[in-house]
């Protein structure tokens, strides 16, 4: 291939921190109008590499050529980035949740009328925009970005991208938290961009998305560059072991679970919406949970999966209403306090915002939840204790760290998800919820998090599962309940279910076989 093949080429690019190579002498060409997908695990690189792209870190910063068009450039930030038609849509979004949808799409450059801004014109160019992307008619263009569902968010940042009328577009996990019908969409619009010439950087743990949408892939590995391979070149079993420099014989490590005594029931559980009056987010669900089981549950985004443990658990805006009992004492909390204390214990899809407190340490966030297990009678902290259970939790679930004193903030993904769950395990709980438990981790580690939660389960904590992922469900599932519309739709053991099955009882007002077999199970019971 021509020099002027390639948009982006990289040459010897290397970025230090201290103490730290997070990428050394990295060379890379981006071929014009194509899609090339980055993977790596967590601590790779990727993240590091878009940021120099997108001049998050600016020229000076890195050692090393970056080279656009055939010619050298020099961003001093993301404003010389935007001149040039880069843009970057991060997995943390980067939008004002309180602007509406049009105020964010053309935030820096809002057209204007008379010297004032014209509100006419910005709401009209946004129809355009929404039109192009599909979301005509189900993103209203004066709404509020925080009224909007994490989906719907994604597309108006996709949106924006397209309003500067961008040459260059990296997508930093863009479907990391859409469902399946919205990463459809998305990446439908991917497709959209790169027939329009518009060259794509893909990075997702999402491999088979990673094998569907793009024409190259190039693998990192510890601030290294492995390989680059046409995508017809690459499958996903050598991207694999390209990226954890092994072979997975198997994603998810499958154990033979024996079900024991039941620990967790819900009766008649019933949660109001909080915003609309007379409308039920959780209707009258019924379930157990038993020791030597992880039970999943599927469903599309918004079926209620996470409102109904989060309000059990005394953390959501309303209150349920119904019988739960946990070991057959009745569970009634006012607080999350108290749902510690009893042993019911949530980790959070969202584990930045609700799991850690990132401008603390390991130890720290470690003995977070149960502070007094590690305190005097008179309420003083015995530091010493606390670096001996630390130590223990780093050992035992392999936190790859420094140190205890190393700010959680600096860990990669996988490793954070190890310090919530070394939070979860000192609270001794008697039931662990996860939630998206490998959101955002790469496929090494997920593993790792998969032979956690049987660890669970072998030492009698009761499990349930929470994934938008199917395959997720489906590898690591010994029984299935299936949400949609805040109901209960099905119930399937393991042998039983499969995608199309699941998906059935996931749509609103589904049918089919699989769902009367489903219900047949839930009257029976």
């Amino acid at each position: 291939m021509h020099q002027e093949d390639f948009i982006l080429q990289m040459r010897n690019v290397t970025k230090k921190f201290p103490g730290v190579i997070a990428l050394s002498d990295i060379n890379l060409d981006i071929s014009r109008g194509k899609v090339h997908a980055i993977v790596g695990e967590n601590g790779a690189g990727k993240s590091t590499l878009i940021k120099i792209i997108s001049a998050v870190y600016p020229y000076g910063q890195y050692d090393g050529e970056y080279i656009y068009n055939g010619k050298e450039l020099k961003l001093h930030g993301i404003r010389d980035a935007d001149k040039a038609g880069i843009a970057c849509i991060h997995q943390e979004l980067n939008l004002v949740m309180d602007m509406s949808v049009m105020e964010n799409i053309f935030l820096n450059e809002k057209p204007t009328k008379y010297g004032f801004i014209d509100f006419d014109q910005m709401y009209a160019e946004t129809e355009v925009l929404l039109k192009q992307i599909g979301m005509d008619g189900l993103i209203n263009p004066e709404e509020k970005i925080r009224n909007l569902g994490i989906g719907q968010k994604q597309m108006v940042e996709i949106a924006r991208a397209l309003a500067k009328e961008v040459a260059f577009l990296v997508l930093d996990e863009p479907t990391a938290a859409l469902t399946e019908a919205e990463v459809d969409i998305l990446l439908g619009i991917v497709e959209m961009l790169r027939n329009k010439g518009v060259t794509c950087v893909y990075i997702s743990h999402r491999l088979d998305e990673v094998m569907r949408i793009s024409d190259e892939i190039t693998v990192l590995r510890d601030g290294e560059k492995i390989e680059t391979r046409k995508r017809a070149d690459m499958s996903k079993d050598n991207m694999i072991q390209l990226m954890v420099g092994r072979a997975l014989s198997n994603l998810f490590p499958r154990v033979v679970h024996t079900r024991g005594e039941k620990v967790f029931e819900v009766r008649n559980y019933s949660v109001s919406h909080p915003d609309i009056s007379g409308k039920k987010l959780i209707d009258n669900v019924s379930f157990d949970v038993f020791q030597g089981e992880v039970l999943g549950f599927s469903g599309l985004m918004g079926a209620g999966r996470t409102e109904l443990f989060t309000a059990i658990y005394g953390a959501f805006r309303e209150k349920g209403k119904g019988e739960v009992y946990l070991k057959g004492v009745p569970f009634k909390v006012k607080s999350v306090t108290e749902a510690l204390e009893q042993g019911y214990v949530i980790i959070s899809e969202d584990r930045k915002r609700y799991g850690l407190n990132l401008r603390m340490d390991i130890k720290e966030n470690t003995t977070l939840a149960a502070l007094r297990k590690i305190s005097s009678r008179l309420g003083f902290l015995n530091e010493d204790e606390e670096v001996k259970v630390t130590r223990a939790y780093i050992e035992s679930i392999r936190i790859v760290t420094p140190g205890v004193d190393t700010c959680v903030a600096n860990l990669s993904g996988g490793n954070q998800q190890k310090v919530v769950l070394a939070k979860a395990l000192f609270c001794e709980p008697k039931i662990v919820i996860f939630d998206e438990p490998t959101r955002g981790i790469d496929v090494g580690a997920k593993y790792e998090i998969y032979k956690l939660i049987n660890d669970l389960v072998d030492k009698g904590v009761a499990v349930v599962m929470i994934s938008s992922e199917m395959e997720e469900i489906l590898g690591m599932s010994d029984r299935v309940l299936v949400m949609a519309d805040g109901r209960i739709t099905g119930e399937f053991d393991i042998s039983e279910a499969n995608q199309e099955v699941l998906m059935t009882a996931s749509v609103p007002g589904g049918s089919g076989d699989a769902l009367e077999r489903s219900k047949y199970k839930l009257e029976e019971r």
